[in-house]
């Protein structure tokens, strides 16, 4: 049988002048298959709720989970702000229970593409959670000694694995165990250990953009080194007038 050689595509782009600097994904996590969501191919999804970069960042999905009680305000802003699926927290740590169903509801009427839990949820609250939502429910898995199996008959649809540095680790145990289930992964700061955790059996990234400050720390940087070049070249003329 002959060996069928893999080609490169040629995928045409246009950027622009004004998006021209907007952050970018890493290249590597096209590598991932992705997990299709109401037709929507996803591979990678962008860990923040800063409104300035979702509206400038090519994920293919932003992922709304942050350290305070969940709010319907700020699933709402996030929303309104992006041009691509969101998968918005509704908590499962400090916030539980009929709460957390609450703001699931709201985050699927408000347009949220699915929600994500925290890895404290009882089970009995995936449970109600499926009872009342079509989108699918995303569920924070921390460890691979976690019951994945009770998670899964409760109802989660996807596993979010945040193991830090032991994520790849984690990934290929719960792979091994569940060939088929749908896996969002954290990447870490790299492209080797994002790679890494993909081939451990990842079906999509999640990338951490940097901050708003680190971006506009490089701006002005570049704005003053504009600053002193210009001074340089005009010094010499004014002591030629002289």
């Amino acid at each position: 049988m002959p060996e069928i050689k893999k080609t490169e595509k040629n995928v045409p782009s246009y950027a622009g002048k004004l998006r021209s600097h907007m952050v970018q994904i890493p290249v590597c996590i096209s590598e991932a298959s992705g997990i299709r969501v109401f037709g929507r191919r996803i591979k990678s999804l962008a860990f923040t709720t800063d409104v300035a970069i979702i509206r400038n960042i090519n994920a293919d999905a932003i992922i709304a989970v942050y350290p305070f009680t969940p709010q319907s305000a700020i699933i709402r802003a996030v929303l309104l702000a992006a041009d691509m699926p969101v998968f918005a927290g509704v908590g499962g740590g400090v916030t539980r229970g009929s709460r957390v169903v609450s703001l699931a509801t709201d985050a699927e009427l408000e347009g949220a593409f699915g929600v994500v839990i925290n890895s404290p949820t009882e089970n009995e609250t995936i449970l109600q959670l499926k009872e009342q939502l079509e989108i699918p429910i995303v569920v924070t898995v921390v460890s691979e000694t976690e019951n994945i199996e009770a998670r899964l008959e409760a109802g989660a649809d996807i596993l979010n694995i945040s193991g830090a540095g032991r994520t790849p680790e984690i990934v290929r145990s719960v792979r091994a165990k569940f060939p088929s289930v749908p896996i969002i992964a954290t990447g870490g700061p790299t492209e080797a250990s994002m790679l890494e955790t993909i081939r451990a059996g990842a079906n999509a990234i999640t990338y951490t953009p940097p901050s708003n400050g680190d971006l506009f720390a490089v701006s002005m940087e570049t704005y003053r080194k504009k600053m002193e070049d210009r001074s340089r070249r005009t010094e010499p003329e004014e002591e030629t007038k002289k």
